[in-house]
């Protein structure tokens, strides 16, 4: 009886050990989870912080950003998105126009008409923002909502003139979103629209260059926002 008595206190210090060393490990996990979070609410903070100090040196879009956020997170809660999505998409609408730290300012606050390499040079702004975020790979979904956000469901849009199936949902919630918030913005080339006149544009826009589901929430949201 010896020999089996000491085989079966072998296995049970073995399995308390195997035990000691699962309970170890996800410990190791945790950590490993709650650093990679901090990382990632560090490097959203460094970018958000450099789009902040963009809008800070333009009067006219200052606040910008953080608008389109907001009406973007509150669409996509309107349209059924988990508040996770959401949030993702509020951080892609408050870090969208990013890219325009690599526009020459002398094109940004221009107050008459661009001109065709204007434009070219302005258009730009969409890729180099979903450049700068790219190397977060956490962040892929955002990545591609900023590249995407100017583009237009009849393929009318930028940099890739995605048609409306094309072109990630959470960018077609941030355009319409920017829109909004562009038509009721003072610009250098206009002044903002009335509530009531951007609202109708944006109807206008529904179904042809907007996505008509996304301008529904939005405008299903205006005592939200």
């Amino acid at each position: 009886m010896e020999p089996q008595i000491t085989a079966t206190n072998d296995l049970s210090v073995a399995y308390r050990r195997l035990q000691a060393s699962y309970q170890q490990a996800m410990v190791y996990a945790r950590d490993v989870r709650e650093l990679y979070a901090r990382l990632q609410r560090a490097s959203l903070q460094g970018l958000e912080g450099l789009a902040n100090a963009l809008e800070a040196k333009d009067s006219y879009t200052r606040g910008h950003s953080e608008r389109v956020g907001l009406y973007a997170r509150h669409t996509a809660l309107a349209m059924g998105w988990s508040s996770q999505l959401a949030d993702g998409i509020a951080q892609a609408g408050l870090l969208h126009d990013i890219g325009k730290i690599g526009v020459p300012e002398a094109v940004l606050h221009k107050r008459g008409p661009l001109s065709e390499e204007e434009w070219r040079v302005m258009r730009g702004h969409a890729i180099i923002g979903s450049q700068i975020v790219a190397p977060f790979e956490f962040f892929a979904d955002g990545a591609l909502m900023i590249r995407h956000h100017h583009e237009r469901c009849d393929g009318s849009g930028y940099p890739d003139g995605l048609l409306g199936p094309n072109i990630p949902p959470g960018a077609r919630i941030i355009a319409v979103a920017d829109v909004y918030d562009a038509l009721t913005s003072d610009r250098p080339y206009r002044r903002a629209l009335a509530v009531a006149e951007a609202i109708a544009d944006l109807r206008r826009q529904a179904g042809r260059t907007l996505d008509a589901d996304a301008v529904a929430a939005f405008l299903g949201t205006r005592r939200a926002v």
